[in-house]
């Protein structure tokens, strides 16, 4: 059976989110934290057998006094992000445990991952050596201009022919992937999947679901929310799943 790292980048501004008490990887989502949500999906599977979160700096301190319990008890390696997100990633890939075939990232801001996608793409990415998942942009799209004393105006209509809207949970050949950051040589990628591309590894797409969503808003913070109630429920439930209703992991 092919083993799994999973890293979950969790360091981001949150910026968009405007929340003065909470970053979105670390608000509350249906009685608690939207990482704990999503990194549950993993921590229940046995090919995985580490998962990596990736914290900024600055709240490792608060992190560390509200969730010091569940990363001991659930055995999670925490890593301090660096400057860009592809910074961070970096940093937890010298973390990998070395019997790890593959890596997985997935964005610890997006909880509404079904334990049947998660099978599809890490199946994928075994039979490739690269995948992950994607939706089709099915909406127009425009490129603007830059800002001026008017507003904001349109300078074309982008044809959106073949274009998909990337998504997480991405998954690599740990070899690979090794190999995309040590040639990096400070790109700033915006995606993982987008570094393997540039050494010359074809990445496979698998159609995703727009139900996984990453939580950018408070409004999306919402819909969560409600597409956590109609997700298809863990197989492991009511089977000494360590993410039972217990105020620990609140």
């Amino acid at each position: 059976m092919p083993k799994f790292t999973v890293i979950m980048p969790a360091a981001g501004k949150s910026q968009r989110f405007k929340d003065k008490h909470y970053k979105k990887p670390f608000a509350v989502l249906e009685g608690r934290a939207v990482w704990l949500h999503s990194a549950e999906k993993f921590l229940n599977r046995e090919d995985v057998i580490q998962l990596i979160l990736i914290i900024a700096t600055e709240d490792r301190e608060a992190f560390e006094m509200k969730f010091a319990a569940n990363v001991a008890i659930l055995g999670i390696d925490l890593v301090e992000g660096g400057t860009e997100r592809a910074d961070s990633v970096e940093k937890a890939l010298a973390l990998v445990k070395p019997e790890a075939d593959f890596v997985a990232i997935h964005d610890a801001a997006r909880p509404c991952i079904a334990d049947e996608w998660i099978e599809t793409i890490f199946d994928a990415g075994v039979q490739s050596g690269a995948a992950l998942f994607s939706v089709p942009v099915t909406s127009t799209l425009k490129r603007a201009e830059k800002e001026n004393a008017e507003g904001i105006s349109v300078k074309e209509t982008v044809d959106r022919t073949a274009l998909w809207e990337a998504q997480t949970p991405q998954v690599f050949r740990r070899d690979w992937l090794l190999d995309a950051y040590a040639k990096r040589d400070g790109f700033i990628a915006t995606d993982d999947a987008q570094l393997v591309e540039n050494i010359g590894h074809p990445v496979t797409l698998i159609e995703g679901s727009p139900l996984n969503r990453k939580i950018t808003t408070r409004q999306d913070l919402k819909l969560a929310g409600q597409i956590l109630k109609i997700l298809p429920k863990p197989k492991v439930a009511g089977t000494g799943n360590p993410f039972a209703d217990d105020d620990l992991f609140r």
